[in-house]
């Protein structure tokens, strides 16, 4: 796996592929005076794994090269497009890339709109570098309606668009299929001044949704279904997030895409293999327009597509509008802010996207390396803690009630210098249910009637009775301590099998603790006939936890090793003063397959 390189500029330790190599060659060939890449999202829901693959490819290019790269959003469907997403996107792309690459991130003036075109073709506040601060934001492509309209409106001075009357259902019918060529639209060969006509009118209002759209004239007859005269702009009479209720035609996004790239100056656009297909339509926009800067090129590559989650936004949706899961930030979704409020860290993504690699073929990685990934971030990093999520009380009957015996933890075990914090051991604990068995099968070595264990970083237990109810169910364990086995006791060497964790009953702290798994079942859950009939039943399960009083000021910004158990971090959203809410990130080992990237 690569390791992510921790220097800004060109770096010899960077990862290798073929669309890096495309660009070495360019710098070296000095095509160019400064790389530019961009991130281009629709705002139409939250970024997810997939995303994380794209990020991290623009900005870290634009990195290796002491380049840019641009946050825009391709706002062109206000009918599915919300505020929110951008707000949502904004903060990931931050968190993602703070500390790694944020030094490349473009952004404009607050407010700013291109309302002066340069002579080579550029906005105006594109001639120098905006660093990200307040009075800063993202790119928009609705920040270009006004240079894409008039972008169309040369095409139609040339010949090469034309205003169509057909419905959107007469439009699909004319193309054709793949194996079947089209049929000209009968409005095909209007006059310039006719079409120049109609297209402002449609800019004016005069038309109902549906009722006209601007195409390219190109070629009915293509193999390429995308050439068949695609739609440039259709009528929408609804406001925009972004541009307000000032248009009422957009852009479609190959359309709008292409020369949103052109004016910010992009040198090299990346995109999914999907959009291999849509490259002949980039192209012609661009070359029919005798542009006078020098044109950016699309490249492709393939998805990040982990298993047993779903990738598609629109899929993401249902599970967020059917209340599968509890809105786009749930833990058990692959969103980027999902896994950051389930204790993911930018460090692990990073690593794991970067050490997947960029491919020209279309895979399923196995989901068991992304979370080997977290683990072993989180092994390394996490604070050690002792909680308990299923508590039974243990008593220990030769400790005074009040009797106080201070214990020594060690915090970080993984550090060059472990610190230690001080534990109390009370005469009663709470211990883990699944570390007592009553009838123990084979090979258990927890506690049981008349055996003995280590009560980890205090001294060794032996049970003596077990104490039940009227109805027969567990009540407490009464144990006796064996202080002389206590660190720098007389018999502090004495050994046992079994070691458990525990907290005192006293000084322990009440937690929500939220148990998430898999969300799905199979590892293709979206090549299921309905993805929802595939959901894990199990992948969330929530307990009422006693953990160490050391938990009581847990942030969620720190990330915690509950020992024996998992990785946990605190719930940023739920946990609030007098409410302790606690995600589990991973268990601390894996029981899936071994980790591995599968040809489709």
């Amino acid at each position: 796996m690569t390791v992510e390189p921790t220097e800004s500029g060109p770096t010899p330790g960077a990862p290798s592929d073929f669309i890096r190599d495309i660009v070495a060659q360019h710098v070296a060939e000095k095509r160019y005076s400064k790389i530019v890449t961009r991130f281009p999202p629709e705002p139409n829901g939250y970024l997810h794994l997939g995303h994380a693959r794209s990020i991290c490819l623009n900005f870290g290019i634009a990195r290796e090269n002491d380049g840019q790269c641009n946050l825009r959003f391709d706002d062109t469907n206000p009918v599915k497009e919300d505020i929110e997403y951008v707000d949502a996107i904004v903060a990931d792309i931050q968190w993602l890339i703070a500390g790694w690459a944020d030094h490349c991130l473009g952004f404009k003036p607050k407010g700013a709109h291109p309302a002066r075109i340069t002579t080579d073709g550029r906005p105006d506040y594109l001639l120098a570098a905006v660093p990200p601060g307040p009075g800063t934001e993202a790119f928009f492509a609705s920040d270009y309606f006004e240079q894409l309209f008039e972008y169309a409106v040369t095409l139609i001075e040339k010949g090469r668009a034309y205003v169509c009357d057909l419905t959107p259902e007469e439009t699909d019918q004319y193309r054709g299929a793949p194996d079947q060529p089209g049929r000209d639209s009968p409005w095909r060969n209007r006059s310039v001044a006719e079409n120049l006509d109609l297209f402002r009118r449609m800019r004016a209002g005069e038309f109902p949704n549906g009722a006209r759209s601007l195409r390219a004239k190109i070629d009915m007859a293509s193999p390429n279904v995308w050439l068949r005269d695609p739609l440039l702009y259709r009528i929408r009479h609804i406001p925009h997030h972004h541009a307000g209720d000032k248009w009422c035609i957009y852009p479609l996004y190959d359309y709008a895409h292409c020369l949103s790239d052109y004016l910010e100056g992009i040198t090299h656009s990346f995109c999914s293999l999907e959009f291999v297909v849509h490259r002949p339509l980039y192209d012609w926009v661009l070359e029919s327009l005798d542009l006078p800067r020098p044109l950016p090129h699309q490249y492709e590559f393939g998805k990040l597509l982990p298993s047993f989650t779903i990738m598609s936004k629109r899929n993401l949706l249902r599970l967020v509008q059917e209340k599968f899961v509890r809105g786009w930030d749930d833990p058990r979704l692959p969103t980027l802010t999902g896994l950051r409020r389930r204790g993911v860290t930018a460090a692990s993504l990073r690593r794991f996207v970067i050490g997947t690699g960029v491919t020209t073929y279309q895979g399923i990685v196995d989901l068991a390396l992304f979370e080997h990934v977290v683990r072993d971030d989180l092994n390394q990093s996490a604070i050690r803690r002792f909680g308990v999520l299923r508590p039974i009380k243990l008593v220990l009957t030769n400790l005074a009630a009040d009797e106080v015996i201070e214990c020594e933890a060690v915090n970080d075990p993984q550090s060059a210098a472990p610190s230690s914090r001080k534990m109390a051991l009370t005469r009663e604990v709470f211990i883990e249910s699944d570390d007592f068995a009553e009838i123990p099968p084979p090979k258990y070595f927890r506690l049981k009637p008349g055996g003995e264990v280590r009560l980890k970083y205090a001294c060794l237990i032996k049970c003596e009775e077990v104490v039940k109810d009227a109805t027969g169910q567990l009540v407490e364990l009464r144990c006796t301590a064996d202080l002389t086995t206590r660190a720098g006791g007389p018999n502090a060497d004495r050994k046992v099998k079994g070691t458990i964790h525990w907290v005192s009953a006293t000084q322990a702290v009440d937690a929500e603790v939220r148990l998430y798994d898999r969300l799905f079942t199979v590892p293709e859950p979206a090549s299921e006939p309905d993805f929802t009939t595939v959901l894990n039943p199990h992948s969330l399960e929530i307990v009422t936890a006693k953990l160490e009083p050391a938990l009581a000021t847990a942030t969620p910004d720190e990330r915690y090793q509950f020992e024996r158990l998992g990785y946990f971090t605190v719930d940023a959203k739920d946990s609030q003063p007098g409410k302790l809410v606690f995600n589990r990130t991973l268990t601390l080992k894996d029981t899936s397959a071994k980790p591995a990237v599968q040809k489709s």
